[in-house]
Order: structure tokens, then sequence, then C-alpha cells
């Protein structure tokens, strides 16, 4: 009985170095035993979404930043992200109905809602840093590169601990997060070409 405690302990400890305990690491959301693990993947997958739309929006705004405004900058990426988890939360409401033939009912509505939900949230450091250059704290070019560094940052962040929650071999995981970032690098340049133009 007290092996398998400590075998238990270890298993535990383990986990939280590979950043699945209850806090989990900056970036992702945390583990939570009460969701199901499809309802947490779906939650990352926005917040990914929207990280790199956040971005995109914030380095479009930094190469036009003398022609707009804190209050507009502020106002582009809050409407683009509460945009985004919209749209998430009606595509899953459509899936729903093509899938399942009927509308869902109050609990499928509550965990699409989660779901869609977590995009908001990788938009809270920029928008507190663009709301600092609203109220004059920043310049709006100093918020919006500190805006993309937190978005550049997360994304590195999510790659990372994805990657390390994999059991392959530690060059094969620097190999995954060099394929990640490229694509991701990939991503982001293909969406300032859509926002730039």
């Amino acid at each position: 009985m007290d092996e398998a405690a400590a075998a238990d302990d270890r298993g535990e400890r383990a986990r939280a170095r590979r950043g699945r305990g209850p806090g989990g690491p900056p970036g992702l959301p945390p583990d939570r035993p009460d969701r199901p693990t499809e309802e947490r993947a779906e939650a990352l997958k926005e917040r990914v979404y929207a990280t790199f739309t956040g971005l995109a929006i914030v380095l479009v705004q930094i190469n036009n930043v003398e022609h707009i405004t804190a209050t507009r900058a502020t106002l582009t990426l809050l409407v683009g992200i509460v945009a985004i988890s919209a749209a998430g939360f009606v595509a899953e409401v459509i899936a729903h109905l093509a899938v399942h033939q009927a509308f869902p009912d109050g609990g499928q509505l509550g965990r699409m809602a989660r779901v869609s939900g977590s995009a908001i949230a990788s938009a809270g450091v920029p928008l507190i840093l663009l709301v600092l250059a609203v109220l004059g704290v920043f310049q709006l070019e100093g918020a919006l590169r500190a805006a993309s560094i937190v978005y550049l940052v997360t994304l590195g962040l999510i790659g990372w601990f994805a990657v390390r929650r994999t059991h392959v071999s530690w060059w094969k995981q620097v190999v995954a997060l060099g394929i990640l970032l490229a694509l991701g690098a990939g991503v982001i340049g293909l969406q300032q070409l859509a926002h730039g133009h």
C-alpha cells in the first residue's frame, strides 16, 4: 500500500514538472479534471486560433501605427478577438446540427460557450497594454510591440509544453518544436498578408 502511494506521489510530481499540474504552465489553460479531455483540447485549440489572430492584428497595427490611435487599436483587437470567439461558437452549433440533426441542449451549449469563450482569455494581457496606451501610460507603438511579444511568447510556450507532453526522445521534441515554430511563422505571414491588404 505504501509503495502504491509513493508511486502515485512520484507520478503527480512528474506531471507537475511536465506542466500537467492544477495550475498548468503559462499560456495553457489549467488542467481541470472535472472537464473532459476533449473539451480541454477544444478550448486550447480556440486559444491558439485567437492568439494567432490577435498577433496578426497587432502586427498589422504596428506597421500602420502612425495612422491609428490607441483607442482604435484597442477596439480593433477587442472586436477581432470577440469575433473569432463568436465564430467558434457558431461553428460548434452548426457542426452539432449537421452531425446530430438536432439543436444542442443547455449543457451542450454551455460547453460550446466555455470552449469558444476561452479564446477571449488570449487577449487579456495585450488588451491591458493597449488600454494603458489609451490612458497615456505607454506610447502606442511600445504597447503594440509589447503585445506582439506577449503573443509570440504565448505561442512558443503552448508549442513547447505541448511537445513536452509527448513521450518521445528529447531530440524528436526539439525537431517537432522547430516544425511547429516554422508552421506558426508561416501562418503569421499569411495572416499579415491577409490583414494588410
